[in-house]
């Protein structure tokens, strides 16, 4: 990031300044992550391998040994460990909102409750999933939370940058317009990406057989579907972006959406003519965590919350740094 990107921390001391970022940084990375580790709970067969919640037996808190098991117990123990770090972030994140970053403005505190609320309902939708036995319907909303809390976590970290103002348009609203069917497609997106998961072999337990009972091939090419809807709408508003002549970070983030949304669209058609192998799968989700937090990028450049003078003063250099057409 360049200096003008460090508005928002104006007024911290350097050592308040690193503790809010690695807080809200951990925040932001420890969300993404456990989408990654519920994909490999998931894919291991690993998602019963504690039978019960919060212990991971009756009686036993931490998984023990079983051949019969093998490791299967601790991964998905793992899983349920990360979600106590997702709860230490969101805690510090919330404190240190109102402790150092009151100035941010009434918004930016309500939204720092966020990630502590969600975290909690993930946690007992994750009870959820363990006492009904990997029900493809709890197992989907389990999932659901995370790209919300993806999305809420990117905006407060670009929000803690940005700047200290009270939050204003930063582009026409024609152009802000566009971003919410793109917004909305995304999570249909990722809806469907949910339900084709659910209806395929990946159930989370070796003994699991209850899926989605929808047909996976016509499920798949719906999904597919709207990612390419999804795909139209968002190259259609990095083009308003440049020909209005948008800030450089809208542009930036439009173009970065559209990178991992096409890298995206390779994996999922390759997993799917391969027959859904496990370590595509996972690459998948992975995508999937940087594509929900890319519409959060998207829909946070759209505005800024920097004091007029540092946009004018970064505008000026952009355009300085622009060639002049010889005559």
């Amino acid at each position: 990031m360049s200096t003008t990107t460090h508005q928002g921390l104006i007024g911290l001391t350097p050592k308040q300044s690193l503790i809010v970022r690695i807080a809200f940084w951990g925040n932001m990375i420890s969300q993404m992550g456990i989408i990654v580790t519920g994909a490999v709970v998931r894919l291991t067969g690993s998602g019963l391998g504690c039978s019960t919640w919060p212990n991971c037996e009756p009686g036993q808190f931490t998984p023990r040994y079983h051949p019969e098991m093998g490791i299967r117990p601790f991964i998905e123990f793992g899983n349920r460990t990360l979600t106590g770090v997702l709860v230490v972030f969101a805690v510090a994140v919330l404190a240190l909102t109102y402790l150092w970053l009151k100035h941010k403005g009434a918004g930016f505190r309500a939204l720092a409750w966020v990630p502590l609320i969600l975290t909690l309902v993930q946690a007992l939708l994750g009870m959820g999933v363990v006492v009904l036995h990997l029900d493809p319907k709890w197992v989907s909303l389990h999932f659901l939370v995370s790209p919300i809390l993806v999305f809420v976590s990117g905006l407060l970290l670009y929000r803690l940058y940005d700047g200290n103002d009270t939050g204003r348009p930063a582009v026409t609203r024609p152009v802000r317009l566009l971003f919410w069917p793109m917004a909305a497609a995304g999570f249909l997106v990722l809806i469907l990406g949910t339900v084709v998961t659910g209806s395929g072999p990946h159930s989370g337990d070796t003994n699991t057989m209850v899926r989605f009972m929808v047909d996976p091939r016509t499920i798949s090419w719906l999904h597919a579907d709207v990612v390419m809807l999804f795909a139209g709408l968002l190259v259609g508003l990095l083009v308003a972006l440049v020909a209005s002549g948008a800030h450089r970070p809208a542009r930036r983030a439009a173009l970065a959406l559209v990178v991992v949304t096409a890298l995206q669209a390779v994996i999922g058609y390759t997993q799917y003519l391969l027959g859904l192998p496990e370590l595509l799968v996972a690459l998948h989700m992975t995508g999937a965590a940087l594509f929900a937090g890319g519409i959060s990028w998207v829909g946070s450049s759209l505005y800024t919350w920097r004091e007029k003078t540092a946009v004018d003063h970064e505008e000026a250099g952009a355009h300085a740094a622009t060639p002049t057409p010889a005559h």
